[in-house]
């Protein structure tokens, strides 16, 4: 990895307020590098050349007011824009050390989300069975050995802490689980095709608190083997789960830091207004 994927990269704050510098210098490798990315949905302009790192098998929490632009930059990762017509990308997603722009006009967006995972804010099973639906992502791939799958569907339940309460019925519904089971399961399709980054929209605003926290612990145990991006408006899940946070505002990255300097001690105005009710 070259020296200038790990050095800091400056954010200039539109506000009005100094220039400012993402996440010091660290040994951990940058898994993904935004540079200078625009998103237009047709002629409205949602993201302003935005760029950050997100570092390898750390937790990345985006976070922001309603229509900040948070969840159109996650989206932009494993371009479900492009399900909709007028979306127009401009800049760079590199994912490192492949060497892959997610967002280059002749990458197949079929292939970016089998290298980039993702879960919404409310459970979406398939309507088929919990084996099924798990298994849909090796399908994609073109894996059909039973036995294969068979090991990668544990593989992946296990993962998603969710493979000792479903190991006796795989072929029942998924839609027989409850909220927070289903949203496991979400997670474990989504880790069964071995994603290089995993995004996470809002995972937990449809769940209760003992779901929320088991989700929580989840992140925590995955975030050991796959880099974890996720969009949350819960700032205290943000400072608890998250080793790094995205500040954003009207389409533009305010600051990017660690999480707990960014909380404790935020470089731009802004950012201290927001994590401390001022508005938002």
């Amino acid at each position: 990895m070259s020296d200038s994927m790990n050095a800091p990269h400056p954010i200039r704050d539109t506000s009005g307020d100094q220039t400012m510098t993402q996440a010091p210098a660290t040994e951990t490798p940058v898994r993904a590098q935004v540079r200078d990315l625009k998103f237009w949905y047709g002629k409205f302009q949602a993201l302003n050349g935005v760029s950050m790192p997100i570092y390898d098998r750390k937790v990345t929490a985006i976070i922001g007011p309603s229509g900040c632009g948070k969840s159109t930059l996650l989206r932009c990762f494993n371009r479900i824009h492009d399900l909709y017509p007028g979306s127009r990308y401009n800049g760079e997603i590199n994912l490192a050390p492949e060497g892959v722009n997610l967002v280059d006009k002749g990458i197949d967006p079929i292939l970016v989300r089998l290298l980039v995972g993702m879960v919404f804010q409310k459970p979406n099973p398939f309507p088929k069975s919990i084996f099924e639906n798990v298994a849909a992502g090796l399908y994609v791939r073109g894996i059909r050995n039973r036995t294969e799958v068979e090991g990668r569907v544990e593989e992946a339940l296990t993962q998603a802490a969710l493979w000792n309460e479903v190991k006796d019925r795989l072929s029942k519904p998924a839609f027989e689980l409850s909220g927070g089971q289903q949203q496991r399961l979400c997670i474990a399709r989504a880790l069964a095709p071995k994603p290089k980054l995993l995004l996470l929209d809002e995972p937990t605003s449809a769940l209760d608190p003992i779901a929320t926290a088991k989700i929580e612990e989840l992140m925590d145990s995955l975030v050991k083997d796959v880099t974890i991006l996720i969009v949350t408006h819960n700032l205290s899940q943000a400072a608890r789960i998250s080793k790094y946070t995205a500040f954003m505002h009207m389409g533009d990255l305010i600051e990017f830091a660690e999480t707990e300097q960014l909380f404790t001690n935020p470089a731009v105005s802004r950012t201290q207004d927001y994590v401390t009710g001022r508005f938002g």
